[in-house]
């Protein structure tokens, strides 16, 4: 069968948009889950790597599995779909990362196969497979390791099926190099300039970090790690309306929205965009999966949580006016502090990312 879904929303995943009318909202239970990622009520960019694991006590957290699957699942594949119409090369594999992009399908099958049960089941007869994707009425029976037996390349067959963006680092010469990926909500940056670029060449606009050592130590981390031992980060920005696909090519139809802020819509326009990004090694390829994953937190939603409304104001005011630039905000930064200021009654913050009750 194709790849031509029919969605069901069901009750639990939500009919949405993130673009035009923009009628992305977080139920009060997602915004109670929603990944904040200060843990403090200063930034500064970090490395912050810690093993991918369920957090101990927070049964139901971003960080249960290994690829989240929420209330937004349908409606954020349905709005893959629409990027790829309109732009194929937003995914794209160089001809050697073929083997990494089948290790990936495994990985995220068997994930969300074992995850999942209610929504996704996959049965093995030796290289005989069987997947079905209930909420996005999916059924394909095709042979592991033979492309000509799905619609798409394994990369993209999973991946217009699985949450978040995702890129592919061969290791080669004590390097990364990114060499295959599917990038449809990135903040800013793009695939189609960055494929084949080394780690130190991908992360080079970032301001402060390189002179800090921070991208030396994290390459000499990531070559050492090792098949069924995932690690994980936070990086986060800023946007305005909840915007899915920023992507340069894209620029002209959402750039000018940051003009639209004002003092009066500064908790219904700006969304923190929050990435929780893991590292899987890839058993076959050797090759390493990076996993970004964006999780949209609207202002006037994050508020209700009072331990986050004091810090992001706290983070926003303070922070350093090159990060403030790079992450998007410098133009809005003192509406979005004023506006923030209300819900900081200046009272300590207790440490960590997590809720206060």
């Amino acid at each position: 069968m194709s790849l031509d879904f029919k969605p069901t929303f069901d009750g639990f995943f939500r009919d949405e948009t993130f673009v035009g009318d923009f009628t992305f909202r977080n139920s009060p239970a997602s915004i109670r889950r929603f990944p904040f990622p200060f843990d403090r009520d200063e930034y500064m960019y970090s490395v912050n790597i810690e093993p991918h694991v369920p957090v101990v006590g927070r049964p139901n957290s971003v960080f249960q599995h290994a690829f989240d699957v929420d209330e937004h699942y349908v409606s954020e594949m349905r709005d893959r779909a629409r990027v790829l119409a309109q732009d194929p090369l937003r995914c794209q594999s160089l001809p050697h990362m073929e083997l990494a992009g089948w290790d990936l399908l495994e990985l995220i099958m068997e994930s969300k196969a074992r995850d999942y049960p209610q929504w996704f089941s996959l049965s093995k007869s030796g290289d005989q497979w069987h997947w079905i994707n209930r909420p996005l009425g999916i059924e394909q029976r095709f042979t592991f390791l033979d492309s000509s037996t799905l619609p798409y390349g394994p990369l993209e067959y999973i991946t217009r099926q699985t949450q978040g963006d995702f890129t592919l680092q061969d290791e080669r010469d004590q390097n990364l190099w990114v060499d295959a990926g599917m990038v449809t909500t990135q903040a800013d940056w793009s695939l189609d300039f960055d494929i084949g670029m080394n780690f130190f060449e991908w992360h080079a606009p970032v301001p402060l970090a390189h002179e800090k050592g921070i991208f030396d130590r994290a390459l000499k981390f990531l070559l050492k790690l090792q098949n069924g031992a995932p690690v994980r980060r936070f990086n986060w920005t800023m946007t305005v309306n909840p915007l899915l696909d920023t992507a340069p090519e894209t620029y002209p139809e959402w750039g000018t929205m940051r003009t639209t802020v004002t003092p009066e819509n500064v908790g219904e326009k700006l969304h923190l965009r929050v990435e929780l990004q893991a590292l899987f090694r890839l058993p076959r390829s050797n090759a390493i999966a990076f996993s970004i994953r964006a999780y949209l937190g609207r202002f006037d939603e994050l508020v209700t949580v009072p331990k986050w409304g004091r810090r992001l104001h706290r983070v926003v005011r303070d922070l350093h006016p090159d990060l403030a630039a790079y992450k998007g905000f410098l133009r809005n930064r003192d509406a979005m502090a004023q506006w923030l200021s209300q819900y900081d009654d200046g009272a300590p913050t207790s440490p960590g990312i997590w809720p206060e009750d």
